[in-house]
């Protein structure tokens, strides 16, 4: 469609055909960052959940979810969830993008809140972490969870 016959729809943010068309491509899941760490740990053995409610009536999804030990890993990118190292405030729509950045840094700490009042680990990592760095975090943590010894204080 030529970009003079483009119209956004209605309550569309996009300000242009090819804004709106880069917009779409971005995947919320399946990213290559996430599938280099899901691959290291699924090699060491583990096996998760991926894009999974870590609880059953939580709105939000978690890039992999280990439930029996009640851990919830997720692979945050750069821009969207404003790494302190790399984010950069974009030039065309700084409000609206700012805005929203914002709102996702604070709806990830709501989200760890929820998560550890109910009992989780949560690990994040940006993706711009070494895949092998990232991964070692999760399997050390899994497996020192899986082991973790029951509570001694009952009777001997």
């Amino acid at each position: 469609m030529p970009q003079e016959d483009w119209v956004a729809p209605a309550g569309s943010w996009a300000s242009s055909a090819a804004r709106r068309r880069n917009m779409q491509a971005i995947r919320s899941r399946d990213t290559k960052p996430e599938q280099l760490v899901r691959r290291l740990v699924h090699a060491q053995g583990l096996r998760y959940r991926v894009s999974a409610k870590p609880l059953p009536d939580f709105r939000r999804t978690a890039d992999m979810v280990f439930r029996p030990t009640k851990v919830a890993v997720f692979i945050d990118g750069c821009y969207w969830h404003g790494c302190p190292e790399h984010y950069v405030a974009p030039k065309t729509n700084p409000g609206y993008w700012s805005d929203k950045v914002a709102r996702n840094i604070a709806r990830d700490r709501d989200t760890d809140r929820q998560l550890e009042e109910a009992g989780w680990t949560v690990l994040r990592f940006w993706e711009h972490e070494a895949p092998e760095t990232s991964a070692n975090e999760i399997v050390l943590t899994v497996n020192r969870l899986r082991h973790k010894p029951e509570d001694d204080t009952g009777p001997s």
